[in-house]
This record gives structure tokens, sequence and C-alpha cells, in this order.
């Protein structure tokens, strides 16, 4: 069933307009009494379209529910920036496996170096791929990326959560089975870009109260790191 976002609804007068109804009339080729679904901050509205005009489709509330795509906790992947293209894959498939909120932060070994302003540029493009994955994975919700950030800024950021994940592959790590999960509700997962992260900053996140975590004795990509460990978490935290 097709899916659409907003950030407001009124369950008595719920429209579509803009890009979304356009899509639906044109592209979709949708027709009065035709289900769909409008998702309102993690909230599923299954909806029938009652009338579609040049510019606005008006639908008739069915029912509601709570997304069950939706994990019950919050993850925000704090992503040392890799080359774009790697970041592009990284969004789309971390948006589908249930991250809340990906923060692109510039760490000392990253060989992709953009500046704010550039990469503030290329911040549309990356929000479409997370809204594009979110609608594709049945999610209630689309994850922002957000802009570009120091580390400094970063680990400040991982220390009002109630427990993140610093990928590591040197001495003094454990498993992730090893973590415990009980009552928490908001995770950060820090994952280093190509170069990874030195000694000192991996130390600045353990200060600021992050648990070293290693994925076994297979070196991963930057890439795959971060899905892979996705993949862990949401199994570990029951919301697979």
């Amino acid at each position: 069933m097709p899916r659409f976002f907003t950030n407001e609804i009124d369950e008595t007068n719920i429209t579509l307009t803009g890009s979304d109804a356009q899509h639906i009339g044109r592209s979709l080729r949708m027709k009065p009494g035709e289900p769909l679904t409008v998702c309102c901050r993690g909230v599923d509205y299954n909806c029938v379209i009652s009338q579609i005009t040049s510019d606005t489709v008006y639908l008739s509330l069915i029912g509601k529910e709570l997304c069950a795509a939706e994990p019950d906790v919050e993850v925000t992947l704090f992503q040392a920036v890799p080359k774009l293209d790697k970041l592009e894959y990284i969004i789309q498939k971390s948006v589908e496996l249930g991250v809340s909120r990906i923060v692109p932060v510039l760490t000392r070994r990253c060989i992709s170096r953009p500046d704010e302003h550039d990469f503030a540029k290329k911040l549309p493009r990356l929000n479409k791929i997370a809204a594009e994955a979110a609608k594709q994975s049945g999610r209630g919700i689309i994850p922002e990326v957000s802009p570009l950030v120091s580390y400094k800024t970063a680990l400040g950021m991982m220390s009002e959560l109630d427990r993140t994940i610093l990928l590591y592959e040197e001495e003094g790590g454990c498993s992730f089975g090893e973590v415990g999960f009980s009552g928490v509700r908001s995770v950060g997962l820090v994952v280093g870009s190509e170069g990874g992260f030195d000694k000192e900053e991996a130390e600045a996140a353990v200060s600021v109260g992050s648990v070293q975590v290693w994925l076994g004795k297979r070196i991963l990509r930057c890439e795959t790191a971060p899905i892979t460990a996705l993949s862990i978490l949401m199994f570990l935290t029951n919301n697979m």
C-alpha cells in the first residue's frame, strides 16, 4: 500500500497536497476508493481516497495504529564522513534497518573532508534518500540526516543518550553480546570512516560513557560496519 508522510495531521480532514498529491494522481494514477497510508510521528493512518483534485487529495480515515515497523529504541548513527557514495549507501540501508537519526561527523582520519557549507548543499539529496528508504521499508517516520558536526559536538550529543556504542577494533573492547540494553530507550552507534578512529578519539568517546565494541576478527569496510552493527543491535533489543 502506498505510504506518505506528514508532520501534522487533522483526523477529521486528512489531505495530501503538493508533490504527494501530484504523485498520487499523475504517477500512481490512483482513484477515489483506493487505500493508502499516511504516516505521522510513528502512527499509521489507514485511509481511502475520497476525492482528487489537481493539487489536493482528500482522504477518509478508516483506522489508525502504531507503525509496527518502528523500533521501540531510538538509534542515532554517528557516522564519520566517508566518500559521498558510501554515505548515501549507509543512509539508505540504516534507515531500512530502523535508525532514527544519522549524524555525519568530521573526524581526524576522514579522507573526505567537506566543510559545513559544502556539506549543507548535499543535505537535501541525503534526506531525500532517507525519505525514499523510509517509504520503501514501511517506516512510520522519516529519519533525519543532520548537518555535519565536529567530533567535539558529537561527543556532547553522545553523552545525552542512554547507551552509546563505539565500534573500535583495538584493545579494551567487548562483544555486542556483553553490552546490556535492558531499559535502554536511546542508543548511539559511533562508526569510523575509511581510516577509523585514532586512539585519542576513542578515549574521548569512552570518557563520555561510550562502550567500546568490536565486531569480530574480520576487518569490515566503513559502509559494512554500521549495517552489521545495526542488525545486531536490532536483534539484541528485539526489534527485528
